[in-house]
């Protein structure tokens, strides 16, 4: 139904499949709201949720009280039913939707970021006597690819040696004290590493372990094989053991200093499992990209034999090779898609040098948000941004709000640049498996949100008739995980009987309301 992007977007894409699914993000609980009783709330909503929407919410077993939904045609002036729309929730990684609506409109969907280098030294018979100096400006997508891209222009410019030290310039950003592990106490997990003016491959390894050729024994290697990272142990191998959960069985201990780590598998590998990918965050910022400059450098046949340290590149010196970045269309796609957080906060701290020069700060990116949703009349109260990427217990949403920015977009000339980036039904991204079989695969384009005691969607469902319907829907609740089939419902009906529904209703939102709309015959 939708196109899928540029090819170098596709293969971004992959990678981030890789990693999410090696790794999926699953948050500490909030504190949740207030609530009424369950049959109290199911009485105040029948008559404005169709029942069997309100059926499927009450028989998961979650208040009503709990939840928010909005659903609209997107050609209509007013939503077709709500329920607590009005009330700011938690919405986990659907407030990526926020920051990336923003940035098509701020930015433009081809916009691209840059990497340079510049040669602090003489350059002789191919040997520069001096260091490389590289500067980031955010690109959130420098992958291994990306990287062995950048160091092939720079081989075929006639750099062969490096005499000095890679000088990294991290300027671009200024950033807090960041701890990985902060979030959930999981520093390892590629979805709590932190945003970076030059990100490199989302600051994480590929570990891939498999039996040994020889049946003895397990083969563990890693790309990039970063110079400071060593491998302590192998697991043992376990010839007839289920596969099962092979990460739990391979013990493995991670010793991060920072400026080196040591993985260490304590445990055993079930050869049932074949061949499987880990995804691995590692090292500090600077010492992850001094490691994988000289890995890509040295199988590129150049030589670089120094270190990694922080310094600012030269004002006004051309640059001696430059890495742009994938459109920012692909960004936000992978973004959406995928749901990256680190990804998402690299952009939404661009969005700061759009109100200011550089660095840029997330007080910054909150007011170029701000500023951009005011200019545009898009009013959403009860917006809290932290970081633009949704993984943060303090971000705030309505479902009145984020209905209101997909009403506008869905009437934009952006519209189709907007829900091309957003996961399709079965087919991608985290809808890859679901609504498999069903007849709204392919006929849905949604965000989706998931955190301990948070499950959220919002996006377009596109009816047989090519009507389109934005639907928006938030839980917060400690059983939250129960309400997938809830939502699952929701979007199924709203295809089914979207059309028919606002045929016969009219609509009618109140002055100062909370969002929800009456609804009569």
């Amino acid at each position: 139904m939708l196109s899928d992007g540029s090819g170098t977007g596709r293969r971004l894409r992959s990678r981030l499949a890789a990693i999410r699914h090696a790794a999926f993000p699953i948050a500490f609980p909030f504190m949740l709201l207030l609530a009424m009783p369950v049959a109290l709330a199911a009485r105040s909503v029948h008559a404005v949720l169709p029942p069997e929407i309100a059926r499927a919410f009450v028989q998961s077993g979650v208040p009503l009280a709990h939840v928010s939904i909005v659903v609209q045609d997107a050609t209509r002036p007013a939503p077709m039913f709500t329920l607590n729309a009005g009330r700011p929730r938690s919405p986990a990684s659907v407030m990526k939707l926020v920051t990336t609506w923003s940035a098509l409109n701020l930015l433009g969907p081809d916009y691209r970021w840059r990497t340079e280098a510049w040669l602090d030294g003489p350059l002789e018979d191919g040997v520069l006597h001096g260091n490389l100096i590289v500067k980031g400006y955010g690109d959130p997508a420098i992958t291994v690819e990306q990287l062995q891209a950048f160091v092939a222009s720079l081989r075929a410019n006639g750099l062969d040696a490096i005499d000095g030290d890679l000088v990294v310039d991290r300027s671009f950003f200024r950033l807090p004290p960041f701890d990985p592990g902060a979030f959930d106490s999981e520093p390892g997990k590629p979805y709590n590493v932190g945003p970076d003016a030059l990100l490199v491959n989302f600051k994480a390894i590929h570990v891939t372990l498999a039996p040994s050729a020889d049946g003895a024994g397990v083969a563990v290697t890693m790309e990039p094989d970063l110079t400071g990272v060593t491998i302590a142990r192998t697991p043992s191998l376990a010839p007839s053991a289920e596969c099962g959960d092979w990460r739990e069985r391979a013990g493995l201990v991670i010793d991060d200093r920072g400026d080196r780590a040591t993985l260490d598998f304590g445990g055993s590998y079930p050869a049932n499992c074949g061949e499987r990918d880990w995804w691995i965050s590692v090292l500090d910022h600077e010492h992850y990209i001094g490691g994988a400059f000289a890995w890509a450098f040295r199988a590129a046949g150049g030589r670089f034999d120094g270190g990694v340290r922080e310094g600012r590149a030269p004002i006004g010196a051309a640059p001696f090779a430059t890495l742009m970045s994938p459109p920012l269309y692909d960004v936000v796609a992978d973004i959406n898609k995928y749901s990256n957080n680190v990804m998402a906060q690299q952009l939404f701290l661009t969005l700061a040098t759009t109100i200011g020069p550089p660095p840029a700060t997330y007080p910054g990116a909150i007011r170029a948000v701000r500023h951009y949703l005011a200019s545009a009349k898009l009013a959403l109260p009860g917006l809290v941004v932290v970081n633009g990427s949704g993984l943060a217990r303090l971000g705030r949403l309505t479902a009145a709000g984020l209905n209101r920015l997909l009403v506008v977009a869905s009437r934009s000339g952006l519209r189709d640049a907007f829900a091309n980036t957003l996961p399709v039904a079965a087919t991608d991204g985290t809808l890859a498996r679901r609504f498999r079989d069903d007849r709204v695969a392919g006929q849905a384009v949604l965000k989706t949100g998931t955190l301990d005691d948070v499950r959220a969607i919002a996006g377009y469902v596109i009816d047989a008739d090519n009507r389109w319907f934005s639907v928006v829907a938030l839980v917060n609740d400690r059983h939250a995980d129960r309400a997938s089939h809830a939502l699952d419902t929701l979007v199924e009906w709203v295809y089914d009987h979207g059309a028919a529904y606002a045929k016969r209703a009219t609509f009618r939102v109140p002055a100062g309301s909370s969002g929800r709309a009456d609804s009569r015959e």
